[in-house]
């Protein structure tokens, strides 16, 4: 899972332009997996950073960031609670001083580098959602991306008349588009509301008629 999950970021980041390194493809011996980086992010047109990036980015915001460590938590049944994050400690070992050493030698400059986490979910009740994000600030993380932003930005550009040979995520996301697996949220409105229509153009009174009267319409 987590192979599909990183190649999934890495086709979100690299369809938003940026260069994208993975550092290597097998964990070394000498590391355990949760101390590795998944991706080195490179902007070569970043925005200006008029203001601070919001904690929780959204894909418009990614224009602003310049260059970022990415790791990615494919942990797609779970919800990154205060209780979850304080009983996972390995979702922090990438913001370590030990291992973050590697990203600035990478980049060369540790002020400009975002350190990014990929995320499942984060809680919808408010209190527990602003906990989660203390306990992640506090704990040295720039920002999060949830992992439905990334999916749903992926559906979105993703146009059914174009052939992604290069890219088996793009080209499964393009059959699924082709066959209305997904559907646009404005046409699903329409059909409801269609429905209504329907429902209400009823003739009340012809629902109210017995059986008898159906067979038998000139009964009365």
């Amino acid at each position: 899972m987590s192979a599909v999950s990183e190649t999934i970021v890495r086709e979100f980041f690299e369809l938003h332009g940026f260069f994208v390194r993975q550092l290597r493809k097998y964990i070394a011996p000498n590391r355990r997996e949760d101390e590795e980086n998944d991706f080195y992010i490179l902007n070569p047109r970043p925005a200006p950073l008029d203001n601070p990036l919001p904690f929780i980015l959204a894909a418009a915001d990614l224009t602003r960031v310049e260059r970022a460590v990415v790791v990615v938590k494919g942990w797609h049944t779970e919800t990154f609670s205060p209780a979850v994050l304080a009983n996972a400690p390995e979702i922090f070992r990438f913001v370590e001083p030990d291992v973050f050493k590697r990203a600035v030698r990478a980049f060369g400059e540790a002020d400009t580098i975002t350190k990014l986490l990929v995320v499942p979910a984060l809680p919808q009740e408010a209190e527990s959602r602003q906990q989660s994000i203390e306990l992640l600030r506090g704990r040295g993380i720039d920002a999060v991306i949830p992992f439905h932003t990334i999916l749903a930005d992926l559906i979105e550009r993703t146009e059914t008349n174009r052939n992604y040979q290069k890219s088996d995520v793009l080209q499964l996301i393009r059959v699924l588009k082709n066959y209305d697996f997904f559907k646009e949220p404005q046409m699903e409105l329409f059909k409801s509301s269609g429905r209504r229509k329907r429902t209400e153009r009823r003739n009340p009174k012809s629902e109210a008629r017995n059986p008898k009267q159906i067979l038998n319409p000139n009964s009365e």
